[in-house]
C-alpha cells in the first residue's frame, strides 16, 4: 500500500469536490476553483468530508500513480481553502523590481531591464524597503502554477556560489565557494 495514497483528504468548510464520471475532480472553495482528470485506474470514493483514494492492483505503476494523485487532490484542496504564498528576494547591489498589474519589470543587472508577464490565477507584489533586499510575493491558489512561475522568475538570475547575487527564495541558504584568492595562498 502507498502510505502518501492511502491517507484520506479530510475536505474543509466551505470546500466542494466532484467527481465527474470520466474520473475528472472538480474542486471549490472561497479561493477559486481547480479541475484534475485522474486515471481510471484510481478510484475515487467521497464520504462524510473525506476524500480516500484506492487503486486496482498492485502494480509498480499504479502503486506511483496512488500517491501521485492523492497529493496532487490534497494540494488543490488546500490551495481552494487556504492558497500558496511564495517569496522571492533579489540580492545585489542595484537589483530592482516593480510591477504595474501582473507585469513585473526586474532590473538584474543586464544592460537592459526584464519584463514578466504574470498569469492572471496569481496575485504579484513587490516590496522595496530602504536597507532591506527588493521582495517578489506570489499568491495563489494553483501550487503547480505558483511553483512554475517562481522557477522561472528565479531562473533570470540563479544565485551564484562566490557573491550569492541572484533571486533567491526567501530561507535559501547558498552554499558559498571561496574565489581565487583563497586558492594563491
Amino acid at each position: 500500500m502507498s502510505r502518501i495514497g492511502k491517507l484520506p483528504i479530510n475536505i474543509p468548510a466551505g470546500v466542494t469536490v466532484s467527481v465527474s464520471k470520466d474520473n475528472e475532480v472538480a474542486v471549490k472553495g472561497p479561493k477559486g476553483e481547480l479541475k484534475q482528470s485522474v486515471n481510471p485506474d484510481i478510484k475515487i470514493s467521497i464520504e462524510d468530508n473525506v476524500i480516500t483514494l484506492e487503486r486496482s492492483a498492485e502494480q509498480k505503476h499504479q502503486k506511483a500513480l496512488h500517491g501521485l494523485y492523492r497529493s496532487l487532490i490534497n494540494n488543490m484542496v488546500i490551495g481552494v481553502s487556504e492558497g500558496y504564498k511564495i517569496v522571492q528576494e533579489l540580492i545585489g547591489v542595484g537589483y530592482k523590481v516593480s510591477h504595474s498589474g501582473q507585469l513585473l519589470e526586474l532590473s538584474l543587472g543586464y544592460s537592459h531591464g526584464i519584463f514578466f508577464e504574470i498569469p492572471a490565477e496569481i496575485k504579484v507584489e513587490t516590496v522595496t524597503q530602504r536597507g532591506k533586499s527588493p521582495t517578489i510575493i506570489l499568491e495563489s491558489h494553483d501550487k503547480q502554477l505558483l511553483g512554475q512561475v517562481a522557477a522561472k522568475i528565479r531562473s533570470l538570475r540563479k544565485p551564484e556560489p562566490y557573491k550569492g547575487k541572484g533571486i533567491r527564495f526567501q530561507g535559501e541558504v547558498v552554499r558559498r565557494k571561496a574565489g581565487k584568492a583563497a586558492a594563491a595562498k
